[in-house]
């Protein structure tokens, strides 16, 4: 029943990405040929001087099925989101696409590469599968950190700059001439958007949503507070650049008190590895029962399970949010 469910599925898989590779060179053809009677092929000329595009726009035609199924489900935005915040110039589609590729050489390797672990063949594509967006969330992690690491720096800013009579929109146009990316990208959007006519409270409100941090919601609320009610905004960003640095030496002392937990779920996930490479160096028809036998998979397969249950557990414990 098994084997019968993991060929459908991988049926079902290559159908998809077939009809995908057909309609994109089907679409590529009718294209052209639309361009070939309407005179208007591009040249390499015109391709160098053609005029940039201010805001990119996801081809909508990529991937229709792709989108309709992640709009079913609302994963669309979602995922888009995810990889702007990675600043990847990817679209959802295609990142998509790239999953099911990998989960199918994935699968297809443990298959016919490795008969004997068919039944890893799922989780090995599974994993093969998440790869793209476990490198999304990496990025978009990494990004994130480094976002908050200026961050205090670029409010100190902001307040030298408002006490010097500079006005607040000024004040964000300076920063991104004044500071690296990624704060420098992300407060030259909040200008552009709010010199082009938007108001700087949707300008706001959308870096907020493109840095979920607890810090830029601050910030956020203590703007918007500052031009509804009045006040001194210069002196509250000050104390609040106070605060984020108070926030991150506690971080600091945290890590420092959890550190013996952290090395303790790293020693606990150690050891069955490594009494596994013991056991077979001295005793090696031992250790490929767990190999060669039905049952020894099967209990293999939930150690390892088991034991990322374990790990997580441990990580939950010492992971403290300040």
């Amino acid at each position: 029943m098994l084997t019968v469910l993991v060929a459908a599925v991988a049926s079902w898989l290559c159908a998809v990405l077939c009809w995908w590779l057909l309609t994109r060179l089907w679409r590529k053809s009718e294209i052209k040929r639309f361009q070939d009677r309407l005179g208007a092929a591009p040249t390499r000329k015109s391709k160098k001087t053609a005029a940039p595009v201010l805001l990119p726009r996801e081809d909508i035609d990529t991937g229709r099925l792709v989108r309709r199924i992640l709009e079913r489900f609302r994963l669309d935005q979602k995922l888009g989101l995810l990889i702007e915040q990675a600043d990847l110039r990817w679209n959802v589609a295609r990142m998509i696409h790239g999953s099911l590729a990998l989960f199918l050489a994935g699968f297809a390797a443990i298959w016919y590469v490795a008969p004997a672990w068919r039944m890893l063949a799922l989780p090995v594509g599974a994993l093969a599968g998440a790869l793209p967006l476990a490198y999304v969330l990496r990025r978009r992690r990494s990004r994130l950190r480094r976002f908050e690491a200026q961050f205090p720096e670029s409010l100190d800013f902001v307040a030298r700059s408002l006490r010097a009579g500079h006005a607040f929109s000024v004040s964000l146009e300076m920063l991104h001439k004044e500071f690296q990316d990624p704060l420098a990208a992300e407060f030259r959007r909040t200008f552009e958007e709010h010199n082009l006519g938007l108001p700087l409270e949707v300008a706001l409100e959308k870096l907020a949503k493109r840095v979920p941090l607890m810090d830029v919601q601050f910030f956020v609320s203590a703007v918007m507070l500052q031009k509804r009610t009045g006040g001194n905004l210069a002196e509250l960003l000050d104390k609040l650049a106070y605060v984020i640095r108070e926030r991150f030496k506690l971080r600091g002392r945290i890590r420092a008190v959890s550190a013996h937990g952290r090395m303790t779920g790293y020693a606990l996930s150690a050891i069955p590895v490594m009494v596994g490479l013991m056991m077979f160096l001295v005793n090696r028809e031992w250790v490929t029962f767990f190999f060669t036998d039905e049952t020894g998979r099967m209990m293999l397969a939930a150690a390892l399970g088991l034991q990322i249950i374990g790990y997580a557990v441990i990580k939950k414990i010492v992971s403290i949010e300040v």
